[in-house]
């Protein structure tokens, strides 16, 4: 059982690009680690229409692959009880972009950890449906992502808190809260301050992992308004082979529209330095055309700070018949290669 999730937590470094850290302090209880990535790639392909059903280009162009630092900071206040904080900033680095530097506060939160009662944390994170439910097809560096991210209901003005492991078993819940304090009452929305909660449980126990939560994905938010569900598992068969499936639902709004099914289904194969991963959604929705999509992705650990890959999605697939020609699955693939390093 060790050794698989050694393997798990190898694979997952070298696909997910989990980041390295070094410590630059660590003395009576006091640690701070300094980490981040600089990455860099082409990419080209994909839609050769935007929302509006506007013509655009979708030419090669040099890119940054989402370029960040941060810093990991922790206080032992007991031997049960610790103190932590995180910063991480988000840069555009295949530009000189001197008017913005760093471009986004990506991360910024503070809390506190307990083995007995749980960990509490207020600031800008990461969602916790995310971490906890559709972590395991969040494994692409750009597209390849259908299932919802980090971002929903996140990011800014949230406290969040999950318990222990227990028996295998983890409960999280989450409530970000949008303000109009100081607003005019122009300005306003009309719906006042709202609360978004977010909430479930994950089972992990050996090889498999299993997570099942909820969200109120409410509109100020960039939602529809309505709940969303999802239930997504991992299971390692092997040292270097892992599977997952999932599914995530969310009713049609009557003003907004956005109701859907999506199932998704795919698998990373690891050997030596190399990484491969597959995956495929089925997505129907109430008031849209449906669609398939898939992703797939190839990687190669140069070194244990350094690392190449390539990566092509379809976010809108034509279904395969026996009419259906290979201009027709290949014409709206967006294509990424580049290279990484890690610190």
């Amino acid at each position: 059982m060790k050794k698989t999730l050694l393997a798990t937590a190898v694979t997952t470094a070298l696909w997910a690009g989990a980041a390295q850290a070094t410590t630059v302090y660590d003395q009576d209880g006091t640690k701070l680690d300094i980490y981040g990535r600089i990455s860099m790639g082409i990419a080209g392909g994909g839609a050769d229409f935007d929302s509006s059903g506007n013509k655009i280009d979708d030419g090669s162009e040099f890119v940054d692959v989402y370029s960040r630092l941060g810093f990991r900071m922790s206080h032992e206040v007991t031997s049960d009880l610790t103190a932590f904080g995180r910063l991480e900033w988000r840069f555009t680095g295949d530009e000189r972009n001197t008017n913005q530097g760093f471009n986004e506060i990506r991360q910024s939160y503070l809390g506190l950890a307990s083995k007995q009662y749980g960990t509490f944390q207020a600031g800008s994170f990461d969602s916790f449906y995310a971490q906890f439910v559709s972590l395991p097809f969040d494994v692409y560096l750009d597209r390849g992502l259908l299932f919802k991210s980090s971002g929903i209901q996140s990011r800014g003005d949230s406290v969040g808190y999950y318990t222990p492991e227990l028996n295998g078993f983890t409960t999280f819940v989450q409530l970000k809260h949008y303000s109009e304090r100081g607003l005019t009452v122009e300005e306003q929305s009309g719906e006042g301050s709202v609360v978004a909660a977010q909430g479930g449980v994950r089972y992990q126990q050996g090889p498999l992992k299993i997570g099942l939560g909820a969200v109120e994905d409410v509109v100020r938010g960039g939602g529809n308004g309505e709940m969303l569900y999802g239930l997504i598992g991992s299971y390692q068969f092997t040292d270097q082979l892992a599977a997952r499936l999932g599914y995530e639902t969310q009713d049609e709004s009557d003003v907004y529209g956005g109701g859907f099914d999506t199932v998704g289904l795919g698998g990373t194969y690891s050997t030596g330095p190399w990484a491969f991963t597959a995956d495929y959604y089925n997505v129907k929705r109430d008031s849209q055309d449906n669609s398939n999509a898939w992703a797939a992705g190839t990687y190669y650990k140069v070194s244990s700070s350094f690392d190449v890959f390539v990566e092509v999605a379809d976010g809108d697939a034509p279904s395969v018949n026996r009419g259906t020609t290979l201009g027709e699955l290949t014409d709206n693939v967006y294509w990424l290669t580049g290279a990484r390093y890690l610190f």
